[in-house]
């Protein structure tokens, strides 16, 4: 890892799903992969299941803010290739604004709004997201509509990580 350029670490914890888009007989088996630039992380499948429960935390090492995250749904299939079953994009900009403040915020109490993100046509918000402080962490939790499918959420928060000898987000 190249500490000189690392600005940090963002922690996607990738909760569920909601209302997926049937890809088998009734059901699917969703897995989604994660990708910002060249990096790719990928959930592991639930089978038979329109309402995943992932709970899983995906790690990315950030070098740039500008790169779009890419949040692919595929439903595995054995025989024949992966079906899409939707895509969203995350816009980390207005969680990293709130991340800035991070210094003036340390007398807050436990579950104070920071910020809130309304959902517009240039985001994949379906409701209102909000950047909140949680036990000297800021995290933004999101429902995020997907997009190219019929129908589907996935619920997702982030949580920045900063790293000893890591350029930080001022450098930012």
């Amino acid at each position: 890892m190249d500490k000189q350029n690392l600005l940090g670490l963002l922690r996607l914890h990738i909760k569920r799903g909601i209302n997926l888009a049937i890809r088998d007989y009734k059901t699917s088996d969703p897995y989604i992969i994660v990708t910002m630039g060249r990096h790719k992380l990928k959930t592991r499948v639930v089978k038979k299941n329109l309402n995943p429960e992932w709970n899983e935390e995906l790690t990315l090492s950030m070098f740039t803010l500008d790169e779009p995250i890419l949040l692919n749904v595929y439903d595995k299939d054995h025989i024949t290739n992966d079906d899409p079953m939707g895509d969203a994009e995350i816009d980390i900009k207005p969680y990293v604004e709130c991340l800035k403040l991070a210094a003036e915020l340390e007398r807050l109490p436990d579950g104070c709004a920071l910020k809130k993100i309304q959902p517009s046509s240039n985001n994949c918000l379906s409701s209102e997201s909000c950047c909140t402080w949680h036990e000297g962490k800021i995290v933004q939790d999101m429902v995020l509509k997907l997009r190219n499918v019929e129908c589907g959420e996935l619920v997702v928060q982030l949580e920045w990580v900063n790293i000893p000898g890591s350029k930080g987000l001022a450098a930012a």
